[in-house]
């Protein structure tokens, strides 16, 4: 395993941000909203958290190109002008490694570097383990490896982790997260941002717009209320050692998620690189873009 500090990067500005242009991408299953950018047969196939979505990835989309990849950012189910399946159980992890399979193979593409944050982390780790199709490269964003995570679960953790029990209740997430104007949405991002000025208003609108559209709320919730089926199907599964070549950055300055969970990762993945980010927080690659940037070069190069 590869550990390394911060360095002196992220003290200069933020890189541009990409204005993200959208297709409808039809897979065998479900139709996604897709930016598309660049062009080749090397795929970097980006994978949002909640309550994001692609635009989070804004600052990385140039630089994935700037390195020949062809960059798909996903609105992953129920997000965007994604299809929005009803029913949690449309959500559980076999459906989420499923629709990345239905992607790579409507990419076509020879090679697959798979990007995945919060949420997007989840299923990227899981494909790692148990996707049907290969993958040339992992970078995992504020994600513990699920094997990890178990390992050093620990009270402080489940205090951090209560909105995953107030997500399980019906209609009320949805009524408070969106009391005025998805004020708590806004503040839950906003409040535990180091570096503030890396997300505008216009990018907290872009959020604010995808949990407006009629079910669009409920389909993000659906992810953790899908939990309790997602977690049999772990347990039913063993741990594979992941192969593929790995970059876990971690923003120390999570809110929600312990450095402590990050421990350990190299028993389950051969060839890791860990790299922790003092000076982020649990959104990196808003936060800390130049470092992010900066980690993803030297790890994809």
């Amino acid at each position: 395993m590869q550990a390394a500090p911060e360095g002196p990067e992220t003290l200069r500005a933020p890189p541009q941000a990409a204005r993200l242009d959208y297709h409808v991408i039809q897979t065998r299953g479900l139709a996604f909203e897709v930016a598309v950018h660049g062009q080749g047969e090397r795929l970097a196939l980006l994978l949002h958290g909640f309550p994001e979505c692609a635009h989070s990835f804004r600052y990385q989309v140039p630089l994935l190109v700037s390195l020949g990849y062809r960059v798909w950012a996903v609105n992953m189910r129920g997000y965007g002008r994604s299809d929005r399946p009803r029913g949690r159980r449309a959500y559980t992890i076999d459906r989420l490694e499923q629709d990345v399979t239905d992607l790579i193979d409507a990419s076509e593409a020879r090679s697959v570097t798979l990007v995945g944050h919060d949420w997007g982390g989840v299923v990227a780790w899981s494909y790692a383990m148990h996707g049907a199709r290969s993958l040339d490269r992992l970078v995992v964003m504020n994600c513990p490896h699920p094997a990890a995570m178990r390992r050093h679960f620990n009270p402080v953790q489940a205090l951090r982790s209560w909105y995953i029990a107030f997500f399980q209740l019906p209609v009320l997430p949805e009524q408070m997260i969106a009391a005025n104007g998805y004020r708590m949405l806004e503040q839950t991002i906003r409040g535990s941002l180091v570096h503030k000025e890396n997300v505008t208003d216009d990018d907290l609108a872009v959020l604010r717009h995808n949990a407006e559209r009629p079910g669009g709320l409920t389909a993000m919730l659906n992810y953790y209320r899908a939990m309790p089926w997602s977690y049999a199907e772990l347990k039913r599964r063993h741990t594979r050692s992941i192969d593929v070549p790995t970059l876990l950055l971690w923003g120390e300055r999570d809110a929600a998620l312990g450095k402590e969970l990050t421990y350990d990762t190299e028993r389950y993945v051969k060839d890791l690189t860990l790299r922790y980010l003092p000076d982020a927080s649990h959104w990196v690659q808003q936060d800390a873009p130049v470092a992010v940037n900066a980690a993803l070069a030297s790890f994809l190069r």
